[in-house]
């Protein structure tokens, strides 16, 4: 068969349509979703075999049954949400390109009948008149970290802009060299400065930065010293920076406001859990920082937002701010974060229900007990999954340095290669992320949730069982 051949017997539209599997989609998939479908699948089979040899497009040529399958197919790709569950055995906990930080299961099902309703969002039950977003979780977050106000955006990087456009636009911020970070996707602090109207003025050197740095570069145009945690990278060795409490005297000499880019954020420390010492929100306020920003889905654990925590005259410049509308979050994000934060009032808590937390803080011997558990289940020879140490890793720009103590399922089918068998996973029903190191294919389990385990299992035999 020719290509000519090939191309007169691609079913038309309407053809498509009177197939009887295409039929019984249509009880229960839009139209328009059936007929996009059918129409790329037409397309893409058209110009893949017009961009064939004469000889090759005869090896593609399709009957009837296979039309249906393909269209069908198409179709119920094109019904399924974009956004995908994915199971995450990269051991990467505060994994950006997975979404960041789980939510806690319990503040997920209280949120779905939240999401379907009405609710007080911006009304006064108890006055019976307008009332302000922000009340719902202002008081949570003063609770928690001692401030004596606070502010929702919707990411740190809005935080960030709505401080610096406040309080230092048309002048100039203070920064140290070493601070100037970039914030991921090539969102850079002197960038945001810039958008702010902000000039910015560089101090000391990339390593070292001492406090007369800060007060020789003080002028006229000074509107603000600004902090900036080093929240996703680290300097060894011979470095210097100057610690909050000197510079808040400095600040304070020359009645400037001082503000602190936490980025991740954390509200307990996570030394006790035998992790590194990360600044926690409270010791910044403690250590009277006029405005500190973090993020709400990072180590905090919870869903996206910039959270802004200060002093009360600063916070109600940044409320009558015009950009705070642009800015502002909306009824889930709020939800979802107040339920969150009422898990920090108890710590062992806050430790067990937090995801994010309970992944970090697992230890070694709790994730080889569950690894052990799943290696038994396996009944079948051609799976073979065995034990071996290494180490995850916070993520999400947090704790750079951090490699936490974990053991890793090696996993391979038959002689398929991990190449292979990264892809048959990655592109099941239930995509399946893990990671290659060393050519084999490995999942940690500090990463898998408990409802994981049965999805993994099947998926690979079903691999194994198409195999033979």
């Amino acid at each position: 068969m020719n290509k000519n051949d090939i191309l007169r017997n691609i079913p038309s539209v309407d053809e498509a349509l009177s197939f009887p599997g295409i039929k019984e989609l249509s009880d229960k998939i839009y139209r328009p979703i059936i007929l996009e479908g059918i129409r790329e699948e037409i397309k893409e089979y058209r110009q893949m075999i017009l961009s064939l040899s004469e000889e090759d497009a005869g090896n593609f040529s399709r009957e009837k049954n296979d039309w249906e399958e393909a269209f069908i197919k198409k179709i119920k790709i094109r019904q399924e949400p974009s956004l995908k569950k994915i199971i995450n055995g990269t051991g990467v906990i505060i994994h950006t390109n997975l979404g960041r930080s789980l939510l806690n299961e319990t503040v997920l099902k209280d949120f779905v009948s939240q999401a379907g309703s009405y609710n007080n969002l911006e009304y006064n039950i108890e006055k019976g008149q307008r009332g302000s977003r922000y009340d719902h979780v202002i008081s949570t977050i003063v609770e928690l970290t001692g401030a004596e106000d606070a502010l929702l955006v919707n990411n740190n990087a809005a935080a960030v802009l709505l401080i610096l456009s406040a309080f230092s636009s048309g002048g100039n911020a203070i920064v140290s060299r070493g601070e100037l970070v970039e914030i991921g996707g090539s969102f850079r602090i002197p960038e945001i400065m810039k958008l702010s109207g902000t000039d910015l003025v560089e101090v000391g050197s990339t390593n070292k930065t001492h406090l007369s740095d800060y007060e020789d570069a003080i002028n006229e145009e000074t509107k603000l010293l600004m902090k900036v945690h080093q929240s996703n990278f680290k300097m060894m060795g011979f470095t210097e920076a100057v610690d909050n409490l000197d510079l808040k005297k400095l600040a304070d000499r020359y009645d400037l406001p001082l503000y602190e880019d936490l980025g991740s954020g954390v509200f307990i420390n996570l030394d006790k859990y035998g992790l590194s010492h990360e600044p926690t929100v409270h010791e910044s306020v403690k250590k009277d920082v006029d405005i500190v920003s973090f993020s709400g889905d990072k180590l905090l654990g919870g869903p996206q937002a910039g959270i802004i925590v200060g002093k009360k005259k600063y916070i109600e410049k940044m409320k009558k701010h015009q950009l705070l509308r642009a800015l502002r979050v909306d009824k889930m994000t709020i939800f979802l974060l107040e339920e969150t934060l009422k898990l920090y009032l108890d710590e062992k808590i806050a430790i067990k229900k937090i995801p994010t937390l309970q992944m970090m803080t697992a230890t070694k011997d709790e994730l080889i007990e569950k690894a052990s558990a799943f290696m038994k289940s396996n009944k079948n020879d051609q799976i073979k999954i065995q034990l071996k140490n290494g180490f995850s890793q916070v993520g999400g720009g947090s704790m750079p340095t951090e490699e936490i103590p974990t053991v890793l399922m090696s996993i391979s089918i038959g002689d398929m290669t991990a190449h292979a068998l990264e892809e048959k996973l990655r592109l099941c029903s239930d995509p399946i992320i893990g990671r290659i190191q060393d050519n084999e294919y490995l999942l940690d389990p500090r990463t898998l949730q408990d409802r994981d385990y049965p999805v993994i299992a099947k998926q690979l035999q079903h691999i194994a069982q198409v195999k033979e």
